[in-house]
């Protein structure tokens, strides 16, 4: 399904979707679109391919497209993330500047739908982290703000959680 956004030239773009090869190809696809912020929220990561070298492949070349850009990742739980993406936090090290993990305090763990935003614009929004439905959005400014807002109370309601380097004697 397609629709006109307010810019010209700019196609807002809704798919309702389903299947993890689905959900992997919308979240390259949200990752490829994004020039200055990426934004994800999501229960552990152990859905959408995290893990493998072309999703890290993406989000390196997304870091290192322009100055400023952004990753920022809120999770319910990290030890996936630690235990079975060691590409992840290489490059974590590598752009811990550009790059943060937080953990929800258990309070904020309730949330049980994924987002992937890109930009304020692009987004995969899967409804259930469990659950193979989900929606994948381009150009959309106006049903990304409700996300965006979502993502801000799970940032608020985190704490940094996964560092780049290892402290300790």
């Amino acid at each position: 399904m397609a629709d006109q956004s307010g810019l010209a030239g700019s196609m807002k773009e809704l798919q309702m979707l389903s299947g993890e090869e689905a959900y992997s190809a919308a979240i390259d696809e949200v990752i490829g679109r994004a020039q200055r912020t990426l934004h994800i929220f999501d229960v552990n990561l152990i859905r959408g391919d995290y893990g493998s070298m072309a999703r890290c492949e993406a989000l390196r070349n997304f870091l290192s497209g322009s100055r400023g850009t952004q990753l920022v990742m809120v999770l319910h739980q990290t030890d996936y993330l630690t235990g079975h993406c060691p590409r992840l936090m290489l490059l974590l090290r590598a752009q811990g500047h550009a790059f943060s993990i937080r953990q929800t305090f258990e309070h904020a763990r309730a949330a049980s739908d994924v987002l992937i935003i890109a930009d304020g614009q692009h987004y995969v929004h899967r409804f259930h982290h469990d659950g193979p439905r989900f929606l994948l959005a381009l150009s959309d400014r106006e049903g990304a703000r409700p996300l965006e807002s979502r993502f801000r109370e799970l940032f608020d309601a985190s704490f940094p959680a996964v560092s780049a380097t290892t402290m300790g004697l």
